[in-house]
């Protein structure tokens, strides 16, 4: 049979484990109710914050209350949350316990249904409730005493309270001696401002540089190149004393001394005798050209200068001649030698620009005397030339 209660009313508990439930209507947008419970001693204050069971703390150090997780009914018309008690296992300085509730998001009075039923916690499913205490009369309240369960001459009983707290949870606890800084810490952390993370000591990467790798000494071996310059790379600096990056941006030695100041190509001619090349007057053998009438060799080389109209030209056959030295009456041209040249017999190509380096200029050699006889005649002569 179950007792319907009044506020203030109380009824003996012959149960040695009783299950309390809060029971309320689902209705959308409706507040959430949570269930609790508070382990009193003869002062009517907890022993210790561990005497508090609500959902963040949900089974006392002892095992003897519990809070349950939430549930809705078989058609889902009705929520309830329940705390379980062992009253015949509670030590003998635990002289009440306060079956309390919070809601969230709205007061009571805007929970539909609100109720709280007393069960035997031993007896099986469908078993009708010890008592039904129905909270219809809460105001503008947040948290509330549904009823409590205390001991009277060695027997536990039951009394309906609906007391409000318009404090909220908070209220109700600090009443009962639960320190509540760490649960109001809790209810304020969203919108409290956080700290500064250097007063909490953590590590701030943001506030904290890292080591610039390019400050650290450099190591054993390190050294600076100078400006680029097309020779061997700097010498490192000692290991124990890197250099001054002044020292090596100064400007380094020449890679080589620089090239002497090269002699004159063409030595002056020499005072005597006169030049190892053949006169170029009248009268002597020139070189090879295309003079009238006399037969063509194969062609010198591009240096050779050719011969004027009317001299004789080297033939097949012919004894060559010695250098001459230019006869008396004919202009000679006093040209320079070539440069650093070993005079070559008639009829040899003489040596260009771009040949074989030049050597040391040599002594003149004797000069064979000139052929007679029938061995040399004059070449013909132009018509300048001739008696008038």
């Amino acid at each position: 049979m179950t007792h319907v209660m009044a506020k203030g009313a109380n009824i003996a508990l012959p149960a040695a484990a009783v299950r309390a439930v809060l029971r309320w209507s689902a209705t959308p947008g409706a507040p959430d109710v949570d269930a609790s419970a508070l382990l009193l001693g003869a002062s009517g204050k907890v022993r210790s914050d561990a005497d508090f069971v609500f959902y963040n703390q949900p089974r006392h150090p002892s095992g003897l209350v519990r809070h349950l997780p939430k549930q809705q009914t078989s058609g889902g018309a009705e929520i309830i949350d329940t705390v379980e008690v062992e009253l015949g296992k509670l030590p003998a300085e635990v002289d009440r316990v306060v079956l309390a509730g919070s809601s969230e998001g709205g007061p009571f009075r805007a929970v539909p249904g609100l109720r709280l039923l007393l069960f035997d916690a031993t007896a099986g499913e469908g078993v009708p409730a010890l008592a039904e205490f129905a909270i219809d009369d809460a105001e503008n309240v947040t948290a509330l005493v549904a009823g409590e369960l205390y001991r009277r001459s060695g027997a536990w009983k039951f009394r309906a309270i609906g007391q409000g707290y318009t404090s909220g949870l908070i209220g109700l606890a600090t009443d009962f001696g639960i320190t509540v800084d760490d649960e109001a810490e809790a209810d304020q952390a969203p919108g409290a401002t956080p700290a500064p993370s250097g007063a909490s000591g953590a590590f701030d990467p943001r506030s904290t540089p890292l080591p610039d790798p390019r400050s650290t000494t450099p190591e054993p071996g390190t050294f600076t190149l100078a400006p680029a310059v097309p020779q061997s790379p700097p010498t490192p600096a000692p290991a124990t004393a890197p250099a001054p990056a002044t020292a090596a941006n100064a400007s380094p030695a020449p890679a080589t001394p620089p090239p002497p100041t090269a002699p004159p190509t063409v030595p002056p001619p020499p005072t005597a005798p006169p030049s190892n090349r053949p006169g170029t007057g009248y009268g002597y053998p020139q070189q090879p050209g295309t003079g009238y009438g006399y037969p063509q060799q194969q062609p010198a080389p591009p240096q050779q200068p050719t011969g004027g109209y009317g001299y004789p030209q080297p033939g097949t056959g012919q004894q060559p001649y010695q250098q001459q030295p230019g006869g008396y009456g004919y202009p000679q041209q006093n040209q320079p030698a070539p440069p650093q040249q070993r005079p070559a017999g008639y009829g040899y190509p003489q040596p260009g620009t771009g040949q074989q380096p030049p050597v040391p200029p040599q002594p003149p050699a004797a000069q064979p005397p000139a052929p007679t006889g029938e061995e040399f005649a004059l070449p013909p002569q132009g018509p300048q030339f001739q008696p008038r």
